[in-house]
């Protein structure tokens, strides 16, 4: 009646697993490495533009989303500027255009970051980059379970991709050759790769699946006992240890060795993710080899943990099972009743936290954002009033889909958040914009009448200069002194042929007429002689003059772009603030339906878990009702046997008593002389004990005795409250278990609980 409560389908189930998936869960910071390139690679470099410095600070803060926003920004500012080359993000324009895509696959937006890859790969850039490209987009299509897809982008590398990538594309090529079964050139690949300190255990853990799957069985089980063997003070590395011992142990298990299993089990830590599941596989170890005593060892530590684990859940059953299996039958009825409370009350739970998440306040819980800061937030959303038990829940949490489905949740609700941030702060910009215009509308109107006079000013002094500068090209090419005479020189030269022009109409002197003659020759001669002096004089003069002219361009640049940058602080605006807020606002209906089908997809399935998970216990309830059932009717048979051997130990005192008070009674009587003595006894003595009215009394009492014994039994047995009879039934029964060990032995077909 009683079987073995289903622990074998558990533990196929959890080496199917295992061996399916080749370490999905802790691979998760290998295939990261790519991604942390962009950041290494960054810091290579000096670095020129702070803004891309916080988009790169954001990445490192795995805030993905914020660094593809400011890029995206900075990008986009970038190729609107009149002069782009004068702005410092000028040095990391490629390396910014290529981490867009890189950051894009960490946010999982990876059609977004496939289509900037392949742009990379059409374009026109070196067979390194091009290598480093299709290795990006392979580990895209290995994210979004495409192994086919992987295999043809890796097929696209040609020659040798770059030394920091290079261990994680061949790693991610036996990956993608596991998923396609193609088991043997898996194993080519991950033995070249041992050693790879990078992937330290990762590889061997491969390594052993493939050689499993591939059916060289005798070499994965050595490869995964060495990596069992490894210790490591890193807890990634402890939980892969332990890791590949449970695979090994459960192996075995399936394949009917548990002799060999057990020491696998042995060497799993007791803290850690996976030491419930190797106590339970322990026990059975021993429970198959017979050792139902030693059994008990490794699955009374399980019993003592926490209630909701399947494998402590299973425990409840086992235990009581050894002690059955040990004709220890009170205990295990003991053991049956705690395990049926504890079953009840796991059962309510379970109810109650279904009823929480149809009502949604488990979705309200993982939008809580002090869960966020706590690592392990899934298990602290239990202590969050109203939220479900989600310690049923984290065996579902940890799988890779519902991980998807979880992110996609929680981004879709940051998302969300981020536009009504958004949102809000249009509102700010409109009203820091009638700010702007208030303050500076009443100022332009006479600063530019200002800067119109300046500027009228300025241009005659460039037209001024213009004009000097031609006389200067000319006279290169054309002696022209009377261009280089100075305001006194040309004023007395005027003068001059004022005076000769005056001679023509007048009668003068031969005197004063050669006295002019004589003037202007002298004035004459000494442009003459000066010219190259003053030429070069007039050169610099006109240098400095450049230089002046320059700073006056500057200054009137630099008045223009103030005054552009005024007036477009609160001009045109308007029609973008207002297409904005629309889009937002169809945006965040989006949002809404989207959050509504994820957050329904995440409801069934932790309801689905939750009633997968009340079903089972319900059927170990089943099973150990009918178990305690089986128990009490054991030991109440044991207790029948004893009681009925202690009937029979009594009257065989009281027929001894009997014939020794009828052998005295004979001794007593007189006899002739000469009479022998009758060697048996006669017809009327061959049953004193029926007709002794000493033995009628002992023989009613213990009638009376069993009659009291049989009806308070019974109910006992139809009472509710079970732990007073079970405390009846230990009082009475073990006593004599322990002192008659030898009778203990279980009857002739007995059935297992």
């Amino acid at each position: 009646m009683a079987a073995r409560p289903a622990p074998a389908p558990t533990l196929r189930k959890s080496t199917a697993g295992l061996l399916a998936r080749p370490l999905a869960a802790l691979i998760l910071p290998a295939l990261m490495l790519g991604s942390a390139a962009v950041a290494k690679d960054s810091g290579a470099e000096a670095l020129e533009d702070l803004f891309f410095g916080a988009a790169l600070f954001e990445a490192h803060q795995e805030r993905y989303f914020d660094a593809i926003v400011s890029l995206d920004t900075e990008l986009d500012q970038y190729r609107q500027l009149d002069e782009p080359a004068l702005d410092p993000f000028t040095t990391h324009l490629g390396q910014a255009q290529f981490s867009v895509g890189d950051l894009e696959l960490s946010y999982r937006m990876h059609r977004e970051a496939g289509r900037a890859i392949a742009a990379v790969l059409k374009g026109d850039v070196s067979q390194t980059v091009k290598n480093e490209a299709a290795y990006r987009l392979a580990r895209i299509h290995y994210h979004k379970q495409q192994p086919r897809n992987a295999l043809h982008a890796l097929e696209m590398i040609e020659g040798r991709v770059p030394e920091r990538v290079a261990s994680e594309e061949r790693f991610l090529r036996a990956r993608v050759l596991m998923e396609l079964g193609r088991f043997e050139e898996a194993v080519a690949l991950l033995r070249d790769l041992k050693g790879e300190s990078r992937l330290q255990g990762f590889v061997e853990y491969n390594l052993g699946i493939a050689l499993l799957k591939s059916g060289d069985v005798q070499g994965g089980v050595i490869e995964l006992t060495a990596l069992g063997r490894e210790r490591s003070s890193d807890p990634a590395q402890k939980a892969l240890y332990d890791k590949a011992n449970l695979l090994l142990g459960s192996y075995l298990m399936d394949a009917g060795e548990p002799e060999r299993a057990r020491p696998y089990f042995d060497r799993v830590h007791l803290e850690g993710p996976f030491s419930n599941r190797a106590l339970l596989g322990a026990g059975w170890a021993e429970a198959q080899a017979g050792r139902y005593d030693r059994a008990l060892v490794p699955w009374k530590l399980l019993q003592s943990r926490q209630p909701t684990n399947e494998s402590v859940q299973e425990s409840l059953l086992a235990v009581p099972y050894a002690y059955s299996k040990l004709d220890v039958h009170s205990t295990a009825a003991v053991n049956y009743g705690f395990a049926l409370d504890k079953f009840g009350s796991e059962i309510d739970t379970l109810t109650k936290s279904i009823v929480s998440v149809r009502e949604g306040r488990f979705l309200e819980a993982l939008r809580r954002k002090e869960a966020e800061q706590v690592k392990n937030w899934v298990v602290m959303l239990r202590d969050i009033p109203g939220a479900p038990e989600t310690h049923y829940l984290l065996d579902l949490m940890a799988s890779n889909d519902y991980q998807e489905f979880l992110r996609n949740y929680r981004d879709l609700n940051d998302l969300q958040e981020r536009n009504e941030s958004w949102l809000d702060s249009l509102n700010a910009y409109e009203n820091l914009i009638a700010l702007r215009r208030d303050y500076y509308e009443p100022l332009l109107p006479g600063l530019d009448q200002k800067f119109r006079a300046l500027d009228a000013r300025i241009q005659m002094r460039i037209e001024e200069r213009d004009k000097f500068a031609a006389r200067i090209e000319q006279m290169l090419i054309t002696r022209r002194p009377e261009y280089l005479g100075r305001a006194s020189e040309l004023q007395m030269l005027a003068s001059l042929r004022q005076l000769r022009e005056r001679t023509r109409n007048q009668v003068v002197g031969e005197e004063s007429l050669r006295r002019l003659e004589r003037l202007q020759g002298v004035l004459r001669f000494r442009l003459a002689t000066e010219y190259d002096a003053r030429l070069t004089e007039a050169y610099k003069r006109l240098q400095q003059l450049n230089s002046e002219i320059d700073k006056l361009q500057k200054g009137y640049h630099s008045y223009v772009r103030s005054r552009q940058a005024a007036t477009h602080s609160y001009s045109g605006y308007d029609d973008t603030i207002r297409n904005l807020r629309a889009r937002l606002k169809q945006s965040q209906s989006r949002l809404a339906m989207l959050m509504a089908r994820q957050g329904k997809m995440l409801e069934v399935l932790a309801i689905e878990e939750l009633e997968r998970r009340r079903a089972q216990l319900e059927n170990y309830q089943i099973k150990a009702r009918f178990a305690l059932a089986d128990s009490y009717d054991r030991a109440n048979e044991l207790q029948e046997q004893r009681r009925d051997q202690r009937k029979v130990e009594s009257l065989q005192r009281a027929a001894e008593m009997v014939d020794e008070g009828a052998a005295k009674s004979v001794e007593t009587l007189p006899r002739e002389a000469g009479e022998a003595l009758p060697l048996e006894n006669p017809p009327e003595l061959d049953a004193p004990a029926e007709n002794s009215p000493a033995q009628e009394r002992v023989e009613a009492r213990e009638s009376a005795a069993a009659k009291e014994d049989a009806a308070g039994e019974r109910s006992a047995r139809v009472q509710e409250s079970a732990p007073a009879a079970e405390r009846e039934l230990v009082e009475q029964s073990t006593p004599a278990e322990e002192s008659e060990p030898a009778e203990e032995s279980a009857p002739a077909g007995e059935r297992e609980p």
